[in-house]
């Protein structure tokens, strides 16, 4: 086997490492709402926050996890991610255990949604840096890809069985599984070897933002589409009183994964900066067919093309990060430019829901085939940029 197959050969081992982590996240999303509002006296109000700090939380700490797997090596921020994920579902086990009133249980609960937050930030960057740092810059569309499907495979799979675990056995086994999920995935790791830590000048986090900034953006404003349809798509539905409306995620989701699957090779060979110009033209158009759609059957057409379009996107311009930033500063500028498309997510949903109760909910799909258009719009801008400073 050569050096570079060998290499290639942990990549199912990190990404093996990442699913079960992220299911330790997205079984509890669903559960979440309905655990809180058992409460006696306690809103779905109360309830989002609970599910939204744990989003806030890996915001701000993208770049401080960058920053450490630049230091320290990616394996390292990985491990240490990985160990946060099962102490942070340790403490939300805890809030179900009615050892506490129920104001301190939730002050619990929040405590471990913002440290899940942060273990999310390490294990995600920790994998970029470790995944690039073995397989070389060559390999960063790869380890991208991957990362994705792994991501959004657990958000797939996550939600329907962290709903029937909590429904035959209750929020404390749910959790005790998410305690156990995190601690397989760091026994799957452990014989991935270290990638080598390079050496180089550790700038400060505001020059790489300058850096990462239109590839960030571009990103963020795909993120749009992905946020309105996962949100409001079944309401919408409902509102024109059509059937299958739950089948819109399913249908972003297959897209989605099968492009990582069949095409992640695509930003490496033809170059990101074409690969996103096509993704995002293939977003638009699912957006407006949802938007304009006059019966369901387009709609859920319209899902499968928003999956398609948005599957690339992140992989392609985070090869384009790549390139132009020294390798001794790169899980830092992915780590900033994964934010980009977690405040995308953070900010769409409550604008997109203001927008719908003054327009109607086809006016939210019709911002996000803008914000994919706008985006095309600074990719072909993009397109006469050279790389300022290839990776080593």
């Amino acid at each position: 086997m050569t050096e570079t197959n060998r290499a290639f050969s942990h990549l199912p081992f990190l990404t093996a490492a990442l699913v079960l982590s992220y299911m330790a996240v997205a079984m509890p999303l669903a559960v979440i709402p309905p655990f809180v509002t058992s409460w006696p006296g306690y809103g779905n109000g109360i309830a989002g926050i609970a599910v939204g700090c744990a989003f806030v939380s890996t915001i701000l700490t993208r770049t401080l996890a960058g920053g450490f797997a630049d230091r320290k090596g990616g394996r390292s921020a990985m491990r240490l991610g990985l160990v946060l994920y099962m102490a942070a579902s340790a403490i939300c086990l805890t809030s179900a255990l009615d050892l506490l009133p129920r104001g301190a249980s939730l002050a619990l609960l929040i405590a471990g949604r913002l440290l899940l937050g942060v273990g999310e930030s390490y294990t995600l960057v920790g994998m970029h840096g470790w995944g690039i740092g073995l397989t070389g810059p060559s390999g960063a569309g790869k380890v991208l890809t991957w990362t994705g499907a792994a991501m959004y495979g657990a958000f797939a799979f996550g939600g329907p069985l962290g709903l029937e675990i909590y429904h035959l056995a209750g929020f404390s086994a749910l959790m005790a599984v998410c305690v156990a999920l995190p601690l397989i995935g760091l026994g799957i790791v452990q014989r991935v070897p270290a990638a080598p830590i390079l050496a180089g000048e550790r700038e400060s986090f505001w020059p790489v933002l300058g850096i990462i900034r239109p590839y960030g953006t571009v990103v963020a404003l795909q993120g749009v589409g992905f946020a309105v349809l996962g949100a409001f798509l079944s309401v919408y539905f409902l509102a024109e009183h059509w059937r299958y409306g739950s089948l819109g995620l399913t249908c972003f989701g297959l897209a989605f994964v099968a492009g990582r699957v069949f095409c992640g090779h695509l930003p490496e060979r033809l170059g990101g900066i074409h690969v996103a110009m096509l993704s995002l033209s293939i977003e638009a158009v699912g957006q407006a067919c949802i938007a304009l759609a006059p019966f369901p059957v387009l709609a859920l057409a319209g899902a499968v093309l928003t999956g398609a379009g948005c599957s690339l996107i992140y992989p392609s311009m985070g090869v384009e990060v790549v390139k132009r930033v020294p390798a001794s500063i790169r899980a830092t500028a992915l780590g900033g430019f994964a934010a980009f498309q977690d405040l995308s997510y953070a900010v769409s949903g409550p604008i997109a829901g203001t927008l719908s109760d003054y327009l109607g909910y086809k006016s939210i799909f019709i911002m996000g085939t803008a914000c994919a258009l706008i985006g095309l719009g600074l990719v072909v801008s993009m397109r006469r940029q050279p790389s300022n400073l290839p990776a080593k």
